[in-house]
Parts: structure tokens; C-alpha cells; sequence
């Protein structure tokens, strides 16, 4: 399966509906659950980014699908990065010519 990195930013509708986060958070794990992929991390955090989210999904497809589901709720915005492993990163580096 794919990693990816989720940048996750608060709508005005999401901030002034902060308190309701974590069932929104449960919802969303459950939703990858259901399509295959899974929501490995979440954190919390400061500065440009309200939050970072780590998943894995078989695909591209499921993870834009994914993030499309979770902004169009409204609550968040999101910047999807599709993430390579260690292992992939040391085999495409081997490749270089």
C-alpha cells in the first residue's frame, strides 16, 4: 500500500465547530477503514497547519477519494503528499543513473 501525508488547515465552519474534532476524527477512521486504507497518525499542531495526517491507501485513487470526502464536508482543507518508505526511497536512489 501507498503513504501519504495529509495537511490538514480549519475551515471557519471547522473552528467554530473545534469541539466536535474528535468524533469527526473517529468518523474519518472508520471511512478509510471502509476504503481499505487506513489512518495511520493524526496529530494536532501549530504554525501553518492545524493538523498532519499519515495514511495508507492502496492507491491514488482512494486517497484523493479520501480527501475529496473529507473537504467536502467543510470543515477542513486539505494538501494530500503521496510519501515514499525508507526502502522505496533507498531503491529509487539505486536507480539513478
Amino acid at each position: 500500500m501507498a503513504m501519504y501525508v495529509t495537511l490538514l488547515r480549519y475551515t471557519q465552519q471547522g473552528i467554530a465547530d473545534a469541539k466536535n474534532g474528535p468524533a469527526r476524527l473517529d468518523a474519518a477512521k472508520e471511512a478509510f477503514r471502509r476504503a481499505g486504507a487506513e489512518l495511520k497518525t493524526f496529530y494536532l499542531t501549530m504554525g501553518q497547519y492545524d493538523g498532519v495526517v499519515i495514511l495508507e491507501a492502496p492507491d491514488d485513487a482512494t486517497a484523493t477519494r479520501l480527501a475529496l470526502s473529507i473537504g467536502a464536508q467543510g470543515n477542513l482543507r486539505t494538501e494530500t503528499l503521496k510519501a515514499h518508505t525508507e526502502a522505496e526511497y533507498r531503491k529509487i536512489m539505486a536507480s539513478l543513473p
